[in-house]
């Protein structure tokens, strides 16, 4: 009966060493399985795409809260596994990872078949000429059912060498913008052609409202110290309490006109301010961002915004801009 006993625990322990083994070998399997269906992804068939995005984060998972494992410039190129909705499968450094979808595109920006050609056709455009002859300190709110106002529209800043105010030039380059937009075949609204009028900013927002304008754009110059230079952009934040749901086309307008400027016009790239105390933005139902096309406190910007070559460069990169966001 003892030896019995001593071989039936034998037999136990055999099975359970055998069953430690198993285990370990199939993790390993799997590991090794796992290694080779990735050494298996063969490049050439798969799609190629290009990042459409800035500084675009390569993702371990299909959400933003895993781990970054590199950033991807625009225009770099890609190979697509697979489409998951809002989230691409790339192949990246030897491994399967996710990209944003939203940050892809299938057209080459390098070939002349991926060059977007402007077509205004269908769509309507906006433009808002900043400020106006005379203020209006009359009080508004910032936005929707807001308890904080502002006051209704002011009358801008002024060129430090030119003379020439603000109100004055965002009309003189709204009005070449509609002209150049129109020839583009945009159908373009215009919330004021003259300086002599009265015209709050959310009643600025309300006309690009009522016309459902693809784009709504507003057309200003900065102010600050005599050594401040730069162009950039605004829109409202992804938290915006009156149009977050307008945040990511609101973005993506500021960031192609504002690219599309610096690139026409050579104007240092301030980047694209998110903000959620602009009435004009946040009356709006409909895409909008707000230009700062430079510094008219800055002697070299404010003689250069007064040039009519470079206000055609300036007209040229906006109108660049609205193409790219409107034809994507």
């Amino acid at each position: 009966m003892k030896r019995f006993k001593k071989v039936l625990s034998a037999i136990f322990v055999a099975a359970l060493v055998f069953t430690g083994c198993g285990n370990n070998t199939a993790s390993a399997a799997s590991s090794v399985s796992s290694q080779a269906e990735a050494s298996k992804i063969d490049e050439s068939n798969l799609e190629t795409m290009w990042v459409s995005g800035d500084d675009v984060n390569v993702r371990e998972g299909q959400d933003t809260g895993t781990q970054s494992v590199g950033k991807l410039k625009r225009g770099a190129e890609v190979k697509r596994i697979a489409v998951h909705g809002e989230w691409t499968e790339i192949y990246f450094g030897g491994e399967s990872r996710f990209v944003s979808t939203k940050f892809l595109t299938d057209e080459d920006p390098s070939s002349s078949s991926g060059r977007r050609k402007h077509s205004g056709a269908g769509f309507v455009v906006c433009i808002d000429p900043g400020h106006q002859s005379k203020g209006n300190s009359a009080q508004e709110p910032i936005g929707p059912g807001a308890s904080t106002t502002k006051a209704k529209v002011t009358g801008g800043t002024t060129g430090v060498a030119t003379g020439i105010p603000e109100y004055q030039l965002a009309l003189d380059v709204g009005l070449m913008l509609q002209k150049e937009l129109e020839a583009r075949g945009y159908t373009v609204i215009m919330t004021r052609t003259s300086n002599n009028v009265n015209i709050s900013n959310s009643e600025r927002a309300a006309v690009a409202n009522n016309a459902g304008a693809d784009a709504f754009i507003r057309i200003h110059a900065n102010g600050g110290g005599a050594s401040s230079q730069g162009a950039l952009t605004m829109c409202q934040t992804a938290n915006n309490p009156y149009n977050a749901n307008l945040y990511n086309e609101s973005y993506a307008l500021s960031q192609a006109v504002l690219k599309n400027f610096v690139a026409a016009t050579g104007a240092k790239n301030l980047g694209v301010s998110r903000v959620d105390n602009m009435s004009g933005i946040n009356w709006c139902q409909v895409p909008v961002t707000i230009i700062e096309m430079g510094f008219m406190s800055n002697a070299t910007e404010d003689r250069n915004m007064a040039d009519p070559s470079y206000r055609e460069k300036m007209v040229q990169g906006m109108a660049n801009g609205i193409d790219e966001f409107l034809n994507r």
